[in-house]
């Protein structure tokens, strides 16, 4: 796990989310919602989420993904992309 990883976890599990369950996956971070949540609905927000808890973290940036996963929904988000992020996504 890379500083950045771990201070992402760290500050994640601190905000006391209702029933998320964080943990690390290979460099990336998991993030099991509860039950009946919509994984897109907490997607949409993610990003504000983000800007706001990035305020608390001063190790330096890495390329971070965060799979969001409820129910058959799994959903990434991408934090500080790589150009190989950026052109797999114009792919698509």
């Amino acid at each position: 796990m890379n500083a950045y990883q771990e201070k992402w976890i760290e500050v994640l599990s601190n905000a006391h989310i209702k029933d998320w369950k964080i943990e690390p996956q290979d460099n990336d971070i998991a993030i099991t919602l509860p039950q009946g949540t919509q994984a897109k609905t907490v997607l949409e927000n993610l990003p504000d989420v983000v800007a706001t808890l990035s305020l608390d973290i001063t190790v330096p940036k890495e390329r971070l993904k965060f799979v969001l996963k409820s129910g058959q929904e799994v959903h990434d988000y991408v934090l500080n992309p790589t150009d190989e992020d950026l052109s797999t996504a114009k792919r698509v």
